[in-house]
């Protein structure tokens, strides 16, 4: 769960008070965070993306979705998407009814997901 409350104040940190912004640095991909609405059960959902261009279009060179719970501690932010239009990839951790209410986890998935989001919020605060 550690994990989960660092990620949280990566993603505060980034967006710094606003809804999105896009931040460029020279010889890297501009990142785009942004906060893209709620889950079926009203958590925020914040984006964190790179688009590459390929033949004129914007493409996801990743986007991962985090959901934002704010529990007694603080605020926990749990990767639960991951999209590549590249690879034409679209992972989701959870599994929801029509009413929007999560139903199953795919357990595996969303281990894969933190240790990725571990690594590219390391690579990025460097």
């Amino acid at each position: 769960m550690k994990s989960y409350y660092e990620f949280a104040k990566h993603l505060d940190h980034l967006l710094g008070g606003v809804r999105a912004i896009r931040i460029t640095v020279p010889g890297y991909m501009p990142l785009s965070v942004e906060e893209i609405g709620a889950s079926g059960d009203e958590h925020r959902l914040v984006s964190l993306c790179q688009y590459g261009e390929q033949n004129g279009d914007l493409m996801r060179d990743c986007d991962l979705v985090f959901m934002v719970i704010d529990l007694p501690d603080g605020a926990a932010a749990e990767p639960v998407s991951f999209r590549n239009d590249y690879l034409g990839i679209v992972q989701d951790v959870y599994r929801y009814d029509r009413g929007g209410k999560r139903t199953h986890v795919v357990s595996p998935l969303k281990q894969e997901l933190k240790e990725f989001a571990r690594a590219w919020l390391a690579t990025l605060r460097d």
